[in-house]
């Protein structure tokens, strides 16, 4: 009985995958469909539009004294061959949800055009029609502008056991949440990326906290980190920054993936951006490198969760693969730190640096005076 009870489980817990995959497998494909509508239309190319609509698709857009106006795919197209393919719109699009059942999906997507202070939000009904995801109908809701064409790009780990441990570990959340919110009340937008790309791990919820609660009530967000990207879907030259979160599980799986580094170093050095982390997340930057080989922490001044205040009698820290201040300077940096539960924040230049949680704001706001400064100059 009990052999068979184990096959019942092995078949369900397989069967379980298949579905997520499956699943995940639709959402891509509704987001290909999607990004067509969004380049095409940021990129004058009516062929990506046209391909992203059903032909017979409506849109019910509103104009002046016309509350719901009627305007058919071909006609919304046509719109978009009025100029020289190619030429820049100054719109620009972000997913923000899609909901995918069987063979129909629901997508929520914000557009955008800071140069005519225009800010929109979609939503979007797509169909599976002959094996492909086409846009049947769109509406869109005016909205006061909110948007900068600023970009941050979060990086998360994917880890949710210490090492080869069964401890649990995870991102933590207070981290996130403190740094992403200062960035989308300055009107940023913010990607995550992670090692394998989906879904994290969180840790350190606190539903009395008036931010963490709003946010994990926030479907857009909790979309956000369960579809995170991975490294392959990340152009560098969309971003002003990195921003490496901490928790536990920073320590694992992306302070050496090669791709996570490439992307941070390219945007640091090829354009001009800023490379930030939080607590743990320093370890993420601890073995970033140049161009001429030199560690991108020598000669710097970092803040970090110290090594001193691990506790190396405890299972979790037996796992890490290197130490936090140890390597920093090894590699010729200096860890600066405060006392525990104190804000400690490093400013070196565009390296951005954080003790604590309670440092991920004042990390966010330092890297927007930097940011906004260079706009400016």
């Amino acid at each position: 009985m009990l052999f068979y009870l184990k096959k019942i489980s092995l078949f369900v817990m397989l069967l379980c995958a298949a579905m997520q995959t499956y699943g995940a497998e639709e959402r891509q494909e509704v987001s290909q469909a999607l990004q067509l509508y969004i380049h095409g239309t940021a990129n004058t190319q009516p062929q990506k539009v046209a391909e992203a609509f059903y032909e017979n698709a409506d849109l019910l857009l509103t104009k002046v004294k016309q509350p719901v106006w009627r305007v058919s795919a071909k006609e919304y197209v046509s719109w978009y061959s009025k100029a020289k393919v190619g030429t820049k719109t100054g719109r620009q699009g972000n997913i923000l949800n899609i909901d995918v059942e069987g063979d129909i999906a629901t997508a929520k997507v914000e557009i955008f055009n800071t140069a005519k202070e225009q800010y929109f939000i979609d939503f979007l009904l797509l169909r599976k029609i002959e094996g492909q995801w086409k846009i049947i109908s769109k509406t869109a809701s005016q909205l006061p502008n909110k948007k900068s064409n600023h970009k941050i790009l979060f990086i998360v780990s994917n880890a949710h056991f210490h090492g080869d441990s069964t401890l649990p570990t995870g991102v933590s959340y207070s981290e996130i949440v403190n740094a992403y919110d200062t960035f989308v009340q300055a009107g940023y937008t913010i990607d995550f990326v992670s090692p394998e790309g989906g879904a994290i791990p969180l840790s350190y919820i606190n539903t009395s906290d008036t931010l963490a609660k709003q946010y994990l009530y926030d479907a857009d967000f909790m979309y956000a980190i369960k579809n995170t990207l991975p490294p392959e879907k990340i152009t560098a030259s969309d971003y002003k920054a990195v921003h490496y979160v901490g928790g536990g599980n920073a320590m694992y799986g992306v302070a050496q993936n090669p791709m996570i580094q490439k992307i941070s170093m390219e945007i640091y050095e090829k354009h001009n951006g800023i490379i930030s982390s939080v607590c743990h997340g320093t370890a993420g930057i601890a073995f970033l490198k140049n161009t001429n080989g030199e560690y991108l922490v020598s000669g710097k001044n970092i803040s970090g969760y110290p090594d001193e205040y691990e506790n190396p009698n405890k299972a979790y820290f037996k796992q890490f693969p290197f130490k936090i201040t140890e390597t920093i300077e090894r590699h010729g940096g200096t860890l600066k730190y405060s006392e525990r539960n104190q804000e400690h924040v490093e400013v070196d230049g565009r390296i951005v640096t954080g003790q604590n949680y309670l440092s991920s704001s004042k990390v966010a706001q330092e890297m927007i005076k930097i940011i906004e400064s260079q706009a400016v100059n």
